[in-house]
């Protein structure tokens, strides 16, 4: 639905403006969706739906959001969530519609993180690695201590050492170390003896036997199969992962990783980050995949392949 500046002139309204900026992470770990904060999820939930949440906690006096026109999706994604908010589409009419409310203009791919008991900061994500930070962050505030559904099935020799959030339907197999904090989603396998540390694994997802999964995010319906190590990496929906995979996550020289962005190779700033893989890709067993490199929506990777070139 669309309103205009005139209409909503007639009565002052406490509004969330979400603005559509650029960024890089649109389009490359879900296929489809209107955009990434309504297509991916934190802690079970799509992050818009988990920000308006946050937003209320501090502001109860919420009752109006704006999204940009053409994001009827998510307008109807948040209407749902949100029946007691009058939800509606803008054109170009940003300046107008911020005079006739008391509005929060925040970027529509951003967080909202506590930064203490109360306050809340909003942090945008423009580039692959803000959203690893940030959903690595979300995890260290908002999963504090653990909690395991009853459908849930975990072995007596599987050890969770720290806060663990695990979901319905999980399945996690023998000898494991869990360290959190970490988010399990549902219907998500764990097989034996892989060690999982803060990471994020999203719904219908399995990780095989003797891997390592750490200061990652599978999206969801990711396979990884065995002896891998995936380290400081984003996995897009859908892709797989064969056997004796490793996305390296250092530089020889110690100097902060860099990624490219169009025709640029800019600088992350960590001394830490390995890959972004999109969706729908297939790594075959035995690869390689060097620090900072992005391997690109429906990508097919042969075995045995050193993934080293810059998109």
């Amino acid at each position: 639905m669309q309103t205009s500046a005139a209409t909503l002139r007639t009565s002052k309204k406490r509004a969330i403006l979400f603005e559509n900026r650029q960024s890089w992470v649109e389009n490359l770990l879900v296929e489809g969706g209107e955009c990434s904060a309504s297509s991916l999820f934190v802690i079970g939930k799509p992050l818009i739906v988990y920000n308006v949440e946050k937003l209320l906690l501090e502001n109860k006096s919420i009752d109006h959001i704006m999204l940009p026109e053409g994001f009827s999706h998510t307008a109807e994604l948040l209407q749902t969530r949100f029946p007691f908010i009058q939800i509606d589409e803008y054109k170009n009419e940003i300046e107008s519609l911020l005079n006739s409310h008391e509005s929060l203009r925040i970027p529509l791919n951003s967080a909202v993180l506590r930064s203490s008991s109360t306050k809340y900061t909003i942090k945008p994500i423009v580039f692959p690695w803000d959203f690893l930070k940030i959903i690595l962050e979300i995890l260290e505030t908002e999963i504090k201590e653990t909690s395991i559904s009853k459908d849930a099935s975990i072995a007596d020799s599987t050890i969770l050492k720290g806060p663990c959030f695990i979901e319905e339907g999980v399945v996690i197999d023998d000898f494991n170390k869990i360290v959190g904090p970490v988010y399990i989603g549902r219907n998500s396998r764990i097989g034996t003896g892989n060690l999982i540390r803060r990471c994020v694994i999203g719904n219908d997802s399995s990780v095989g036997f003797s891997c390592e999964v750490a200061k990652s995010i599978l999206v969801g319906k990711n396979k990884i199969s065995h002896h891998d190590v995936i380290l400081d990496s984003i996995m897009g929906k859908d892709t797989w992962v064969g056997a004796f995979v490793g996305t390296t996550n250092v530089l020889l020289n110690d100097e902060s990783v860099r990624y490219k962005l169009g025709n640029m190779m800019v600088s992350t700033g960590l001394e830490h980050f390995g890959s972004v893989m999109g969706y729908n890709c297939a790594i075959g067993a035995g690869t390689i995949i060097l620090p900072g490199r992005f391997v690109p929506p429906n990508s097919i990777l042969q075995a045995g392949t050193i993934f080293s070139k810059c998109n």
